[in-house]
């Protein structure tokens, strides 16, 4: 972590297709986030549970500058950011009456990203877009050290799968697209424990195995960098959708992405400019218990 960061106990929880993010607050007083803190309250059995936390860090210069975010891994690494955890960040502000039906600014990894929350329906499910921003191949946009692909043909062998033919996509963070004709679900775990921590990809990565099911349509299967195997995630169905029409196998424009926890749309256009658009259902609020806060 590049600085010390002291949040409340209390805390929202919401899911985007059943990835799951808790959102606290930074708070003067409150209890100091350790890497291990992060491990211990992401554990789906000591802990609440979670695919990550968010934590609003307060508001950018003054007046109603950008809400500033930080994010980080159930393994205790910040990251740069994420499609659901935005979208669980936007239907806390909702909640909290501090966003309404206008877009907004949330600022997370040195990025400005608007936000628009769209829909809201039973359940306590909110419809959020994201303005990604426009994504890159550019392999240094990812870490990726091209001599290491170079000295494998311009792929990445894996030991039984053989060489990998994949595309680097940024979106604010690291993919590595990954195309089959099979059902994704059958190689994401072996290409995904391969290429998430292969050091040619200098800060590591996420992966998506991706197939092509129509013509504005996409079945991918996820491994997350820090996390592993999910059912959902927005920058990777963001990654997924600028990697096919980067190569046109999709035509630009909305794209649906369909996951093991249900779909996302996805528009990119030419110059590979990206908009998120799916639901985030608010799960419940909590707070930590003292005792347990003061043993983290």
């Amino acid at each position: 972590m590049t600085e010390p960061l002291r949040i409340s106990r209390h805390f929202f929880k919401g899911h985007g297709l059943g990835n799951d993010y808790l959102v606290f607050r930074a708070e003067e007083d409150g209890w100091p986030l350790s890497p291990e803190a992060v491990r211990r309250i992401c554990h789906r059995e000591e802990g609440v549970g979670s695919d990550g936390i968010v934590v609003l860090v307060g508001r950018s210069g003054a007046g109603p500058g950008p809400f500033l975010l930080r994010m980080f891994n159930p393994d205790g690494s910040e990251f740069e950011r994420s499609g659901n955890g935005l979208r669980v960040l936007g239907a806390f502000l909702l909640a909290e009456g501090e966003v309404g039906g206008e877009p907004f600014l949330v600022e997370s990894g040195g990025d400005r990203i608007e936000m628009e929350v769209v829909g809201e329906g039973p359940g306590g499910v909110s419809v959020l877009t994201v303005e990604m921003g426009r994504a890159s191949l550019a392999p240094e946009s990812v870490h990726l050290d091209p001599e290491r692909t170079a000295e494998e043909g311009g792929g990445l062998a894996h030991p039984d799968l053989g060489a990998v033919d994949f595309q680097a996509v940024s979106v604010g963070n690291p993919h590595c697209v990954v195309f089959t004709e099979e059902d994704p679900e059958e190689s994401v775990d072996a290409l995904g424990l391969f290429l998430a921590v292969h050091p040619a990809f200098r800060e590591g990565t996420n992966v998506q195995v991706v197939r092509v099911a129509g013509e504005r349509k996409l079945r991918i299967a996820i491994w997350e960098r820090g996390v592993g195997r999910t059912a959902a995630s927005g920058t990777s169905s963001c990654a997924a959708a600028v990697a096919s029409v980067a190569r046109g196998l999709v035509p630009a424009g909305e794209v649906e992405v369909e996951m093991a926890g249900g779909a996302l749309h996805v528009t990119v256009t030419e110059e590979l400019d990206v908009v998120l658009r799916g639901p985030v259902q608010e799960v419940f609020r909590g707070e930590l218990s003292p005792a347990f806060a003061e043993a983290l």
